[in-house]
């Protein structure tokens, strides 16, 4: 006898839809979490950043039209941007999201759930049991090995998305997506922003998004330094930061936001009890199961695939499907692209960074492509010279690039930079995911004049067989 079907450990929007999916295959289900019922994504990473992006984004989009430009008489309102990532957040209230756990009939667990041996687990001193656990922990913001960094008590990703007020300076640690948006997010509501990265911006990314995306920080303001590292930061007792770097230099701010890296949320989970290691990353297979288990699975972040949310989302469908299906005893479909497995996860992930520009990408880059032995041509195109960018905005700069199989004669992976090409991005994913072929592609008519012309003159660059 057991208590659920399916325990889920951590009740984010990821553990949320696992435990949606196999419920509505029938599971009974129970949800543990120490936190928010809604999790990062909800509180402190999607939802509350491009909520602090959206508003300075729209305002430069107007300045850079003609009869526009000439409306816009002022500057971003912080407090009314604040104000309205705060109603994103709920004022960072569950109270909604634990009403759509109960009208979904899962139950909520609230506490901090430990493994305690095969299929049970204990929170706060009550044991559960289930045919099936879901590890939903997620990723946690580390701090990198600096000096004095820890004592300073920067801001991490959370302090970065939530906070109440403007800092009047900021440095941002780190040049990847989440360091790039909240400097562009905290330059555009006011503050006087640095950021320093060790190898440039946006690494694994096609090398233009990185150069783009620093052409428009500067744009903005933002003191863009790259080859620079801080080998020392001090708080005083004023509250000023101080930092040194490894050029001999120095810089004063008003507050210091690391963003360096994620570690697994699989500390102090009892993983040990089970022959697995607290702390560490959980391997899985392409159903989610944990290598060396039949009962444990690890969904999203946990993992290591894709630390994305729309990832995880996709993952936890096929984990809640082929949960449901384990413990019913159904037939799995775990073959690549079946109903009970995350395929896309290996080569065809979509991502936007919400910088202005903005980065859109999806699947390999053509160095991730040679890398994997593909047989590769790549093409670029200026997406500026396309009329439908022309259109969009006044001196629009923009790139795009196509990274092609040639043995297969399809599209693996897409990649675009400019300023709303966030919404171009869907096209290429479906591309990529159902591996299209180019010459089925040039039947694929874009509309005139938007900038989804790009495809065409891709084509055109990439050349059509005689």
């Amino acid at each position: 006898m057991t208590d659920y079907d399916l325990i889920v450990i951590g009740a984010g929007a990821v553990g949320e839809n696992v435990a949606d999916y196999a419920h509505k295959r029938g599971l009974t289900v129970a949800v543990v979490e120490a936190e928010l019922v809604g999790g990062e994504c909800s509180y402190w990473a999607c939802m509350p950043s491009k909520a602090l992006l959206r508003s300075s984004h729209a305002v430069a989009a107007a300045k850079r039209l003609g009869g526009a430009a000439e409306a816009v008489t002022g500057d971003v309102d912080a407090a009314a941007v604040l104000a309205r990532r705060n109603s994103f957040t709920s004022n960072w209230d569950d109270a909604s999201q634990v009403q759509w756990l109960e009208s979904a009939d899962i139950t909520l667990i609230r506490g901090r759930a430990v493994i305690t041996g095969e299929k049970t687990i204990e929170v706060d001193g009550t044991s559960y049991s289930g045919h099936a656990i879901a590890l939903v922990t997620g990723s946690v913001h580390t701090l990198p090995p600096v000096p004095g960094l820890a004592e300073a008590k920067p801001w991490g990703t959370r302090e970065g998305t939530s906070a109440q007020e403007v800092p009047e300076s900021l440095l941002v640690i780190g040049g990847g997506v989440a360091g790039s948006e909240l400097a562009t997010a905290w330059a555009a509501l006011g503050a006087t922003v640095t950021l320093v990265a060790r190898h440039g911006l946006l690494g694994g990314m096609e090398p233009f998004a990185g150069e783009l995306v620093a052409d428009g920080m500067r744009a903005l303001g933002i003191d863009v330094r790259t080859g620079v590292n801080p080998t020392r930061v001090d708080r005083d007792e004023h509250g000023l930061v101080t930092t040194t770097f490894d050029d001999g230099t120095t810089l004063v701010t008003s507050e210091v936001l690391a963003a360096t890296g994620r570690a697994p949320g699989t500390e102090h989970l009892g993983l040990s009890s089970v022959g697995l290691t607290d702390g560490e990353w959980l391997d899985v297979d392409d159903t989610m199961l944990v290598t060396g288990t039949d009962w444990l699975y690890a969904v999203g972040d946990v993992n290591h695939r894709a630390l994305l949310t729309h990832q995880g989302k996709y993952q936890a469908r096929a984990a809640g499907e082929v949960i449901a299906a384990r413990v019913q005893g159904r037939p799995v479909h775990a073959e690549p692209w079946g109903a009970h497995v995350a395929t896309a996860d290996h080569a065809a992930v979509p991502q936007v960074t919400f910088t202005d520009p903005e980065v859109a990408s999806v699947g390999l880059t053509e160095e991730q492509a040679r890398q994997q032995g593909i047989d590769v041509r790549a093409v670029e195109y200026d997406l500026g010279s396309v009329a439908g960018s022309a259109l969009q905005a006044d001196g629009y700069t923009g790139r795009a690039k196509m990274v092609v199989d040639e043995s297969r004669g399809v599209v693996v992976g897409v990649t675009f930079v400019g300023q709303d090409v966030a919404e171009m991005l869907h096209a290429a994913t479906v591309a990529v995911v159902g591996e299209v072929p180019v010459e089925r592609l040039w039947h694929a008519v874009p509309a005139y004049p938007t900038m989804n012309e790009i495809w065409l003159r891709l084509l055109e660059t990439y050349g059509r067989p005689e």
